[in-house]
């Protein structure tokens, strides 16, 4: 906030110009200026406009809703995380905050108000997990309204997040994958309409999601030049169904997403077998940098989603989301005492607390095991 002489007097006064730097509600730069005749009025003068926009700022926050928070956070944030999960945050905050909250001044966000919020959010039809993420995407706004200095602290933390539900259905609700040979089923039924490099892609894209655990955008993601030897390298994903409709290729969810994967000698074999289509298509237009399902281009969710279903109808399986092969991958190595750690890794998870969670009921019960051991150890 400097005052500088100028090459002007009047009446004797040294001139002075005098600036005040602020931001407007917006988080935008901003300078006003103004010109004193005199030392002694400029420093008045600059604690007037100190104050004048002090006491400015202080109007625009009161009268900021959630939805000016809103706009700000976005913006704040495009170049602090993806864009895929800005988009999972911008759909999560439209349909579950704006519709009861949009309206409302954040100096009016009261505690009661957010309890209001929190019973219309539990009588919707929605998972405990949902309720939950919806839960810590509002209190991550607020927390950025209290990092602004826009409210002093963030109601909502008082309250807590939502509790599990007690009813019996989603107390008896499990863990939904494929054992192997309901897979066997099902990829033997996928085989079947198998005609064109196209139908393969299909192929190769359920029995990857099985036998390795990786996500969906990791599968679209990878090329053959991650295939080296028996490993396949995971350095990266694609997220589909994004605002803009395009496709975007980014590092995996988190660090320990990249990994190297052995492959089963069934699926090592499958992959070689499917190169081999590929290469003979797409003759000399074929590069390493083909997507290993799909070529020149990763096959699309939405057509992924019609086979599954089909696929599994045809079988005579239950339906589980492609999501859930992930869990079929882990429950298999569960099921027959893979190591948690391992899992761990081959799923990409950033630590065993997360996977264990999951997954530690499906281990074999060790208590009989224990007691044996211990029954060896003679003393006298």
């Amino acid at each position: 906030m400097p005052i500088n002489k100028i090459n002007k007097k009047k009446d004797g006064l040294q001139g002075y110009r005098v600036r005040v730097n602020y931001t407007d509600m917006n988080g935008n730069p901003r300078q006003v200026e103004r010109t004193a005749w005199g030392l002694a009025e400029a420093q008045m003068i600059e604690q007037q406009l100190i104050t004048e926009f002090k006491n400015k700022k202080e109007v625009a926050k009161s009268k900021m809703t959630v939805n000016d928070l809103i706009k700000e956070y976005y913006k704040y944030h495009k170049t602090e995380v993806k864009s895929s999960t800005l988009d999972t945050i911008e759909k999560i905050i439209r349909l579950r905050v704006q519709p009861f909250l949009g309206e409302c001044r954040l100096d009016k966000l009261t505690q009661p108000r957010l309890a209001e919020w929190k019973i219309t959010i539990s009588n919707l039809k929605l998972s405990d997990k949902t309720k939950k993420t919806t839960y810590a995407k509002l209190s991550a706004l607020l927390n950025f309204a209290v990092k602004m200095q826009y409210i002093p602290k963030n109601p909502l933390l008082v309250l807590g997040n939502f509790k599990d539900s007690s009813n019996a259905e989603n107390q008896t609700q499990k863990l939904r994958y494929y054992t192997a040979e309901q897979f066997q089923k099902y990829i033997a039924v996928a085989k079947k309409y198998c005609k064109t490099v196209k139908d393969w892609d299909y192929y190769v894209f359920f029995n990857l999601a099985f036998f390795t655990g990786c996500r969906k955008g990791e599968i679209h993601a990878l090329k053959w030049s991650d295939l080296e030897g028996n490993v396949l390298h995971i350095r990266r994903q694609i997220t589909q169904k994004l605002k803009d409709n395009k496709d975007l290729e980014t590092t995996p969810k988190t660090k320990s997403s990249i990994r190297d994967l052995q492959l089963p000698k069934q699926v090592l074999k499958i992959l070689t077998e499917h190169k081999t289509r590929q290469q003979k298509v797409a003759g000399d237009l074929f590069s390493e940098d083909f997507r290993i399902c799909g070529g020149e281009q990763p096959l699309r969710d939405t057509t992924l989603d019609k086979k599954n279903h089909k696929f599994a109808k045809e079988a005579d399986l239950p339906h589980i989301t492609i999501h859930e092969f992930r869990h079929s991958h882990a429950s298999l190595l569960a099921n027959n005492n893979i190591s948690i750690q391992e899992v761990a890794r081959r799923l990409g998870h950033d630590n065993v607390e997360l996977t264990w969670k999951v997954y530690s009921h499906l281990y074999p019960n060790q208590e009989e095991k224990a007691l044996e051991v211990l029954n060896k150890i003679d003393i006298e």
